[in-house]
Order: structure tokens, then sequence, then C-alpha cells
């Protein structure tokens, strides 16, 4: 039986997230148990021109509903990024695998020929479904969820290959 575009996008997005909330949990312990401001954590980078921590859990969240619900036919829900602290970054991703949980495998039929347009100031990007969640969605949310987990860890925190893919 093939893969569907469903079991391809919506539970793979749910863990990835699931995973970063995990460890963010730990992050927020660390920061209480070292005493460490949590906002050194929070607005952390790996080089001057990356987004910080909030920003690279947002995006992840954004990259994830965005192509779920792209792929889904329904409306792109739309969160403010206005979080400041780890109970905010957790409840996004919450709010986020939550609206993930309402989509249905049904939703998805068909979906490898969608034609998906997506537009940025100085961009417009073409894609056929297929494309856009191998080529595009997916790999932004790892790539999202990796650079959460490497500020991280460059940070002390001690996590490893199981806090990222999971248990």
């Amino acid at each position: 039986m093939p893969i569907t575009m469903y079991q391809a996008s919506v539970p793979v997005f749910k863990r990835m997230l699931g995973n970063l909330n995990a460890i963010l949990e730990k992050a927020e312990s660390y920061a209480q148990n070292r005493k460490i401001d949590p906002n050194a954590l929070l607005t952390a980078r790996l080089a001057p021109d990356m987004f910080h921590l909030i920003k690279q859990v947002q995006v992840a969240s954004d990259q994830a509903k965005g192509c779920a619900a792209r792929l889904a036919g329904v409306d792109v829900p739309k969160f403010e990024d206005t979080e400041t602290t780890f109970a905010d970054i957790k409840t996004r991703l919450d709010k986020t695998i939550a609206f993930l949980d309402t989509l249905k495998p049904q939703q998805f039929e068909g979906s490898e020929d969608k034609h998906i347009t997506l537009t940025f100031p100085n961009r417009t990007f073409e894609f056929k479904g297929l494309d856009y969640l191998l080529h595009f969605g997916t790999p932004n949310v790892y790539f999202h969820v990796t650079a959460a987990y490497t500020i991280l860890r460059h940070n002390g925190l001690d996590i490893g290959k199981r806090d990222f893919v999971g248990g």
C-alpha cells in the first residue's frame, strides 16, 4: 500500500513539534535549575544573521500548519508572533498540534497534484503538492526544529539524538 500525503505530513509534523515541545520543557527546567535568565536561551542564536530560538519555533510552527493546511485545502491558521516565554512557545506548539489533529486523511486525497503557490515579498514559488511537501514543507519544518535544537544544545542543554527523534 503506498504512503499517503496525510501520512507523510501530519503525523511527521506532529511528532517533530511534540519532540521540540519536550526539548523546550527540558530547556525551561535547565534555565530554572541553573538560575539562567530564560531570555538568554529564548533570544540565543548561533550566528548574528540567523533567527533566535523563539523565531525558530514560530517558523517551525508556521511551516507545519501552513503545509498541512494548504495540502488539505483549508485556511492556514494565523498565529500572531507575540511569544516571549517558554510557556508561550510551548503553547504555540500545542496549538499547532491541535490544529493538525483537526485534519483528516480524506482532506489530503489528490493533494499530490494540487497547485500550491507561495508568494513572498521578493519571490513566488509554484509547486505541485507532492513537490511542495517533499522539497519545501518538510525540509523547512526539519530545518527550524534542528536550528532550535542546535541553539539549545550549543547553550549547554543536555539533549541528544533521542530527544530530537523521539522515543
